[in-house]
């Protein structure tokens, strides 16, 4: 049984929605960035992305599983 099997579901979903808005917000952050001045990356917006959505995707499992 993994670590987040054993823990109850309210706990789990909490982790996975803070999991969820911090790739999110990390994916909006550097977006609002290439906006700027500064030097980006594309590979790296796009990995941010990846990440966001696959959190987002997780959350949705967890809260269908629920």
């Amino acid at each position: 049984m993994t670590e987040q099997r054993r823990w109850s579901d309210p706990q789990r979903v909490g982790a996975l929605e803070a999991e969820a808005r911090y790739a999110r917000e990390r994916y909006d952050l550097y977006r609002a960035k290439v906006y700027g001045s500064r030097q980006t990356s594309p590979t790296r917006l796009r990995k941010l992305q990846e990440a966001s959505r696959y959190a987002e995707a997780r959350l949705k499992r967890a809260r269908a599983d629920g």
